[in-house]
């Protein structure tokens, strides 16, 4: 084991024999720093990464315990064992209490504190593994399947790391298949709720009478169908995240209920009088400008202040187009393995089509369409044949509109050229063709019939475009 390799222990005791005899015997396993003071450890400490620290407990000017409070304070990762040769019952409870691993009497037996160095640093190397661990779930799996590195997404990556692990209630406002439930699974999964429960109501599927016994549940013949005591949504997401869907939706009726909870997290079962309290967290979502709603009379304008502590916005698709790329092949992959496909990606010509298409489902449609193209898929790689033809058809108009031109030629020759070669492979059989090129006779003769083919000898009347 090289030095650097050490774990690094910080020996802090006023007498100079104990300090250096107990660096002696340490030195063969551990990096080793010594003071002779707190004030001389707080240096060290400063300048120095520091596993651990053994520190006597009596000290001149500022002892063991004060120390023990500093170091935890500003040192949350440095476990500490503490020496004393008094060994009172009162010292060690206090010590235990202000954040020390363990403590030991003076003298010290060597062998008992190579047993407790041994099983500190093995709980230290845990906690920082857990530590790292925890970082890369974030990174990696905290935010979900929300992909992205665009400077939109950056930025809602950031909006959601600083708002988590706070209590405050979260408003997402952001078009249809932008992505608005896995942003809230998100939170919740980063804050301190996430061992709670997530529990997800979609308000536009229910009536106003449904929705009330779902949200507040509803007691034993409180209404016609009532054959059982229900529990509802506040219930079940105690300790944990509500997250209410489609807010815009709900009855004004219902609104009223839900701004109670909101102020005084209590509320009662429908047909109950009992009432019960509930501590969770609302996020709430919606695909509407819930302001104009406001202003037109369809919302209250105290529930939405309510729940419009954090307002994040999601970026459509087509304000992110450069994320396309990560999309794509997180979904062919996905959908790869799900399928029992081998698709290995997507040529050049197909993505400048994926590109260039204005999206209007977001990231949900697209989600769709790369899975269609892989279940009709005839090679390992999507090749523009593989897009849709009406994503084709508007991404190059899309294209044209916003002055690109030679691109959506290209990709025209592009598909003209693999039509051809196809037809040629196929020698001139026109239904082998369109079998190879996964698309319709009636689409193929449409096609050549466009480019001057003949029905009679499968030949272009001109040379195509190169």
């Amino acid at each position: 084991m090289t030095e650097e390799d050490k774990m690094t222990i910080l020996i802090v005791d006023d007498e100079k024999n104990t300090r250096e005899g107990l660096a002696r015997a340490l030195k063969r396993q551990y990096r080793v720093f010594t003071a002779e003071s707190a004030e001389t450890a707080l240096s060290v400490l400063s300048e120095e990464t520091v596993d651990l620290m053994l520190s006597d407990i009596r000290m001149p000017g500022e002892d063991g315990l004060s120390l023990l409070k500093t170091v935890r304070q500003r040192y949350p990762s440095v476990l500490c064992i503490l020496l004393t040769a008094y060994g009172s019952i009162e010292t060690s409870v206090e010590a235990m209490k202000s954040g020390a691993y363990d403590f030991l009497t003076k003298p010290v037996n060597l062998d008992q504190l190579d047993i407790k160095l041994d099983q500190a640093l093995k709980t230290r190397k845990l906690e920082s593994e857990n530590r790292e661990l925890r970082k890369r779930l974030d990174d990696r799996y905290g935010f979900e399947n929300i992909i992205g590195t665009s400077e939109p997404m950056q930025a809602l990556f950031d909006t959601i790391r600083q708002v988590s692990p706070t209590q405050a209630n979260v408003l997402i406002q952001g078009a249809s298949g932008t992505g608005k439930e896995l942003v809230a699974r998100a939170i919740h999964r980063l804050s301190t709720r996430s061992d709670g429960p997530f529990v997800a109501v979609h308000c536009a599927a229910l009536s106003a009478t449904l929705l009330e016994s779902e949200l507040f549940g509803h007691e034993k013949g409180a209404f016609t169908g009532a054959i059982a005591q229900s529990k509802g949504r506040f219930e079940l997401a105690n300790g944990g995240t509500l997250f209410l869907d489609e807010i815009s939706e709900i009855d004004l009726s219902i609104q009223v209920k839900l701004l109670r909870v909101l102020e005084t997290r209590t509320f009662e079962r429908v047909g109950g009088e009992k009432t019960l309290s509930t501590d969770i967290r609302v996020v709430a979502a919606t695909n509407r400008n819930l302001k104009e709603y406001v202003e037109a009379g369809k919302f209250r304008e105290d529930l939405y202040y309510r729940l419009n502590i954090v307002d994040i916005r999601l970026p459509p698709l087509s304000e992110r187009k450069s994320d396309i790329p990560l999309l794509c092949a997180h979904f062919i992959k996905d959908f790869s393995q799900k399928n029992n496909r081998e698709i290995t990606g997507i040529e050049p010509a197909a993505m400048a089509l994926l590109q260039a298409y204005p999206w209007p489902g977001n990231v949900r449609e697209l989600r769709n369409i790369i899975e269609r193209m892989i279940v009709l898929s005839h090679g390992s790689l999507l090749t523009v044949m593989d897009v849709p033809a009406n994503i084709r058809d508007d991404a190059q108009k899309a294209a044209e509109a916003a002055g690109e031109p030679n691109r959506t030629e290209s990709l025209a020759q592009t598909e003209k050229r693999k039509i051809l070669s196809a037809l040629e492979a196929a020698g001139g059989n026109r239904s082998r063709a369109a079998v190879a090129l996964g698309i319709s006779r009636r689409t193929l003769h449409r096609k050549l019939a466009a480019w001057g083919m003949t029905a009679a000898d499968g030949k272009a009347d001109a040379t195509p475009e190169t």
